[in-house]
């Protein structure tokens, strides 16, 4: 994986040394608040409903051992033992002091991360597939074009002070695990008659107030050519993009505006100018970036003696559920739900950090790997090791077979952190989870996306999950409406809104109502996407509203 060299530690301690003096000033009384504002965002930190927040960026989700106990370190030292790990592949501690800030940005910096660009209205923290270089069905590795990009836009001084925060996603496999459709700009790269990389560009995706899936741009162009694009997609959305009003700022809201084809016209007359880029690719850089991404030195540890391969009930269904194929034969991928019951999705304590660390590097080649479902990824693990490690990862509640399931939701903070929230996330998650407690029954619903938001800048992606679930606020009260049929993969779709919004009280209820309305009516072997598109919203409009307003037992739920 790529490792950032000397140069570029000392840059990000010298940034860490930069904020550390603007904190004094702000804390002194002689920097403003709304200057010291823009300037804290741009270093990550936020101030959020009881804290201020920083958000770390995992530049396209890759980590290695080192970084995690950096990680769990500055979870004990400047949080609460705890860090969360987001839907944009980043990691957040939500309990900080702006005093301490400086401290936890120098600490990143002494093993090559940092909270650079991963707010404010700039280019975001780039992301990618998570199983990007180990998948059997990539194409093109995208890795290396993350690392270009994000070299590139780092401090751009064209696009660091955009109408809005911009988001950059690459995909480079068949499935698209990235959620391009989602992005500011999605990029699809594959390989072409000649076998050279070609990048399909999307442009206008995105969630929030204002869901659109993204219009293609460009069909098929040289993967070279890929910053020049970049650079005049951005500079026309800077030129043009609204900043009178922050909710019609984001590129989508100009790509819909202007039409995809007036919008192509004026991109296509600016990278006429930006051809440069272009002209002056440099083959060695690219090339010097890719050997970065090489597969890592494994070495071939023998089985622990005191391991007695046993083949349990639990560890066949964890094998099932929660492995995938490796393009390499000898190997496999473990994903780690960070999903245990009573925890907010997403969260991971320092102790347990610590322990994947270990366990990264004695399996997985020290790498571990973030996703877009806030669970974690070991890329690097021998067949031959999968009882040992099955072992040692159900020793520390991260071998719970529930991959893509009901209980492997995805949540923003909500209500209990995030100042911007409407309703809670993270209790209602747990109420779930308590009323859905026997894993028989989570395996035979079967694979199923919920994905909720406590507000409608929608991070926990409610608009692209079989069941979307959204807070708003009705005079003080909690409230949320929910969606069914939602999609982030290539058949992006955004779903449907069931009908009016249901109350705190009653939410989990009406969820569960759904889902025995999914089993009552789904054909054999079909999935919720697949039974949703054939019946629509009818049957559970029906269920939902005529049962909802019952008092029903959670024990009684999610009957067959």
């Amino acid at each position: 994986m790529y490792q950032p060299d000397s140069l570029e530690k000392k840059f990000y301690q010298s940034r860490a040394d930069q904020f550390a003096k603007q904190v004094t000033r702000y804390l002194d009384g002689n920097l403003d608040a709304d200057v010291f504002q823009q300037l804290r965002l741009r270093n990550g930190l936020y101030v959020e409903r009881y804290s201020p927040m920083i958000r770390v960026a995992i530049p396209y989700g890759q980590l290695n051992s080192e970084q995690l106990r950096a990680l769990a370190d500055i979870a004990d030292r400047y949080d609460r033992g705890y860090g969360h790990f987001t839907t944009r592949q980043n990691i957040q501690f939500n309990w900080v002091t702006i005093e301490d800030s400086p401290g936890l940005l120098r600490d990143l910096a002494r093993v090559g991360m940092h909270a650079i660009q991963t707010s404010g209205s700039c280019v975001r923290n780039v992301t990618t597939d998570h199983l990007a270089g180990i998948s059997p069905d990539e194409m093109v590795d995208p890795r290396p074009w993350c690392e270009l990009i994000r070299q590139w836009s780092t401090l751009h001084p064209e696009f660091y002070w955009l109408p809005r925060k911009f988001k950059i996603a690459i995909s480079g496999a068949i499935e698209d695990r990235a959620a391009v459709r989602f992005h500011d700009i999605g990029i699809e790269l594959y390989r072409g008659p000649a076998n050279q990389t070609l990048a399909r560009i999307l442009v206008g995706g995105g969630m929030g107030r204002t869901p659109v899936v993204g219009k293609v741009l460009k069909e098929s162009q040289p993967a070279r050519n890929l910053l020049a694009w970049l650079q005049a997609i951005i500079h026309v959305y800077n030129k043009y993009g609204r900043r009178d009003n922050k909710y019609k700022a984001r590129i989508k809201i100009l790509v819909n505006d202007r039409g995809i084809d007036c919008f192509r016209k004026e991109v296509e007359s600016v990278y006429q100018k930006y051809s440069d880029l272009q002209d002056e690719w440099d083959e060695k850089r690219f090339i010097d970036i890719e050997n970065s991404f090489a597969r890592p030195e494994l070495d071939d540890y023998a089985v622990p003696d005191n391991i007695i391969p046993v083949n349990s009930d639990h560890f066949l269904k964890w094998r099932q559920i929660n492995t995938e194929s490796h393009r390499d034969p000898d190997r496999v991928i473990i994903q780690l739900p960070l999903k245990s019951k009573g925890a907010a999705p997403g969260d991971m304590d320092s102790e347990n950090m610590r322990d994947l660390a270990d366990i990264a590097d004695c399996y997985s080649g020290g790498e571990i790997r973030v996703t877009h479902r806030q669970n974690l990824v070991l890329p690097w693990v021998h067949k031959k090791h999968l009882h040992a490690i099955w072992h040692r990862l159900n020793e520390i509640r991260l071998a719970t077979p529930n991959l893509g399931m009901l209980t492997d939701s995805i949540a923003c903070p909500g209500l209990d952190y995030c100042s911007l929230a409407n309703a809670s996330t993270i209790p209602v998650i747990k109420e779930l989870g308590d009323a859905v407690d026997d894993l028989d029954r989570v395996h035979d619903i079967g694979k199923i996306s919920l994905k909720m938001s406590g507000c409608m800048n929608a991070c926990g992606h409610h608009h692209a999950a079989d069941i979307g679930i959204l807070g708003v606020d009705k005079k003080g009260k909690e409230w949320y409406q929910v969606t069914l049929g939602g999609d982030a993969g290539r058949e992006a779709c955004i779903g449907e809104r069931v009908g009016p919004a249901i109350s705190r009280e009653q939410i989990v209820d009406a969820i569960l109502t759904i889902l025995d309305t999914y089993l009552d009516i789904r054909e054999p072997g079909e999935s919720f996407g697949e039974c949703f598109r054939r019946t629509g919203l009818d049957p559970y409009q029906e269920n939902l509203y005529a049962d909802h307003k019952k008092s029903r037992s959670h024990t009684d739920s999610v009957a067959a």
